[in-house]
């Protein structure tokens, strides 16, 4: 009997067993639509600096860091830099070359500061301009050019024709066993108009684009263990697992 083995089957079987909790399911979304009036996942640093992430998802991504161990992390949406901040310290963690690119319309200069002054700075770099421009698209495919193993993380703009458009143009990136992870599929969940304040909403969002991608490639499918696993996440049907090159 190998103890080692013993327990990720107990935690293969406990993960299935989530998975058929309809009712935690709602209630973890409840829990969600709760905290977000306080800006919950607006309350977390990363080594100083703020990460605007739910820590659940924090832990999925550095469960797939470690175990994938990509050369490159390309993050479509910077913010303050928490996110890269968090990718690169897991990558040093791991040794080797691994980086971080970095992809935003604007990347604002005190945010700029924290980033390039950080001890982890060495392993990133950031191109600002759109995701979905042609310069930008050329040169995050040059930087990736020599790359096998790369991860693609999209958290920019959620409307379903930018997110779609980013899939498009990065999932070549993207090969057998690496992940594809999209961001704020969760507002395809929430109640209509609960972001009045922003362009995208119900039929108009990351999941959307999503299952529109999965009807158009075949190479992705849905990894449900991750979000039955967490329960509590931004990214419902947002991890895409790579089946094949």
């Amino acid at each position: 009997m190998n103890p080692i083995e013993d327990f990720n089957t107990q935690k293969a079987e406990n993960i299935r067993e989530l998975g058929k909790d309809s009712e935690l399911k709602d209630l973890s979304l409840e829990w969600m639509l709760h905290s977000s009036q306080y800006k919950y996942s607006y309350n977390f640093n990363w080594l100083g600096v703020p990460i605007i992430q739910l820590p659940q998802d924090m832990i999925a991504l550095q469960e797939l860091i470690w175990s994938i161990k990509p050369e490159l992390i390309i993050e479509t949406g910077i913010a303050h830099g928490g996110s890269l901040i968090f990718h690169a310290s897991i990558l040093e963690l791991l040794g080797g070359n691994g980086v971080v690119l970095g992809v935003d319309i604007d990347i604002r200069k005190h945010n700029r500061r924290v980033i390039d002054e950080h001890p982890m700075s060495k392993r990133i770099r950031m191109i600002e301009g759109s995701s979905t421009s042609l310069e930008v698209v050329e040169q995050v495919h040059a930087i990736a050019n020599d790359k096998l193993l790369i991860m693609l993380i999209l958290d920019s703009n959620h409307t379903h024709e930018h997110v779609l458009k980013e899939l498009q143009l990065y999932q070549s990136l993207v090969h057998e066993k690496s992940y594809i992870i999209v961001f704020d599929t969760i507002l395809e969940d929430i109640p209509e108009n609960f972001q009045s304040d922003r362009p995208w909403n119900k039929g108009n969002n990351p999941k959307t684009a999503v299952h529109e991608f999965l009807k158009m490639n075949d190479r992705f499918v849905i990894d449900a263990d991750i979000e039955n696993k967490l329960q509590i996440t931004t990214a419902r049907h947002g991890y895409l697992r790579c089946i094949k090159d």
